[in-house]
């Protein structure tokens, strides 16, 4: 396609993912319809097997004006799947001062990561994360970025929590990161992983309590001076 590059192509973050304003006129609003309809393309077909011409269809925007605002399928494709991603999220942000004030920690390390699990496990997310693992060769980039987001709202936090709760003698966690990863490998990664590879593998809320409360306790069992 020989589009000229859009105004904005220099617009990026950190990571080289096109950042995308928010629609405040015509002109945005269209490009949000692209977004959207690329999204949509994206999680169903992947990278390689969009089409444009399914996105100009449900978009109900020109192939033309598709270029004009992105330049490539390339640069949509990382426009769009690198603005999604910090948006699911925003329900994972944990509170470090209410976990590490609770009267019960091992209640409500279980509360946090079913909490967790619970949105992680959510169709949607699952089909980004689908999309992103299989891209990662061709689009680095989004894994650094999926990573980043995901430390910054959800293992941040419990660093900090965890740090505290060292300090108080509640816990002892002498590398804090670490014991995050851990508990987080032992409950929410369990189904993650499950759910990742396999689709339609059902985990219903007794399955799910299992898992989460037995990684909970394993955590507990290394790291705990005891249950409250």
């Amino acid at each position: 396609m020989g589009a000229a590059e859009p105004q904005d192509a220099a617009a990026t973050d950190e990571y080289g993912i096109p950042v995308i304003p928010e629609p405040v006129d015509a002109a945005s609003r269209k490009r949000q319809a692209i977004i959207d309809a690329a999204l949509t393309e994206f999680l169903a077909e992947g990278y390689s097997a969009a089409s444009m011409d399914a996105i100009t269809q449900r978009s109900g925007v020109s192939k033309a004006t598709i270029y004009k605002h992105f330049g490539s399928k390339e640069r949509l494709f990382l426009a769009v799947i690198g603005g999604v991603l910090p948006k699911t999220y925003a329900d994972l942000e944990p509170s470090n001062s209410t976990l590490a004030d609770a009267p019960d920690l091992r209640a409500a390390l279980v509360r946090l990561t079913t909490d967790w699990a619970r949105i992680l496990l959510r169709p949607d997310i699952m089909s980004l994360r689908r999309l992103v693992i299989g891209e990662i060769d061709r689009f680095p980039q989004l894994g650094q970025l999926w990573y980043r987001v995901s430390y910054d709202m959800n293992n941040g936090p419990l660093v900090e929590a965890f740090t505290e709760l060292h300090a108080r003698g509640a816990l002892h966690v002498p590398d804090p990161k670490l014991a995050v990863q851990q508990l987080v490998a032992a409950t929410v990664g369990v189904p993650q992983l499950v759910r990742t590879f396999s689709p339609e593998a059902e985990i219903d809320e007794a399955e799910l309590a299992r898992m989460i409360t037995s990684g909970v306790d394993l955590f507990l069992a290394g790291y705990g001076h005891g249950r409250g």
